[in-house]
C-alpha cells in the first residue's frame, strides 16, 4: 500500500480551516470553474462572459 504524503495532523487542520471558511472555499470553487470554463468556451459564450462582466463591473461600482 502506498504511504500518504500528507500527516493525519495535517489533514484534520485542513478540513478544520475548511469547515470554518466555506464561503470562502465556495468562492474558490466557483472562481476555478470560471477559469476552466474559458479555456473550453466559443466565441459566443466568451462574448456572453464578456457582456455579463460588464454589467457586474457597472453594479458594483454604483455602490
Amino acid at each position: 500500500m502506498a504511504k500518504k504524503k500528507t500527516s493525519e495532523a495535517q489533514l484534520k487542520a485542513s478540513r478544520k480551516w475548511q469547515d470554518k471558511n466555506k464561503e470562502q472555499m465556495n468562492y474558490i470553487r466557483k472562481r476555478s470553474a470560471a477559469k476552466g470554463f474559458i479555456k473550453v468556451a466559443t466565441i459566443e459564450d466568451i462574448e456572453e462572459l464578456e457582456s455579463l462582466i460588464e454589467q457586474r463591473k457597472k453594479d458594483l461600482s454604483s455602490r
